[in-house]
């Protein structure tokens, strides 16, 4: 069984910085792209960034040079630096990874943590 825990989330000034962390737990498999992506109340659930096992990385226009997407193959963990960050920015962040184990690969997902950014 498969979890991906995530954690850093919290609440943060305009203008402020979050880093959110991903683990994964059980038996991994190979992972291939892990992401971020976030749901605000009302909204569609959307991509806020993406990176390959070969780290290349693709964001959102909206968080293009504000925030940093990582990953730590060995220990199969992705990071999300958030740097000045805005009211916009508040929304539930979800942690992804597209895993193959025992010949099938599948999307798996975090159970989210909030990021609540004031004005």
């Amino acid at each position: 069984q498969v979890q991906l825990v995530e954690s850093g989330g919290g609440l943060v000034q305009s203008g402020g910085s979050l880093r959110l962390s991903c683990s994964t737990s059980g038996s991994s498999g190979s992972i291939y792209v892990m992401a971020w992506y976030r749901q605000a109340p009302g909204k569609q659930r959307e991509m806020v960034a993406t990176i390959t096992s070969g780290g290349t990385t693709k964001y959102a226009d909206s968080v293009e040079g504000r925030f940093t997407i990582s990953r730590d193959n060995p220990n199969n963990t992705v990071y999300l630096q958030m740097n000045t960050l805005k009211p916009e920015d508040t929304a539930v962040y979800y942690c992804y990874a597209d895993i193959k184990r025992f010949g099938r690969r599948r999307d798996y997902w975090g159970q989210g943590t909030q990021v609540t950014v004031s004005s």
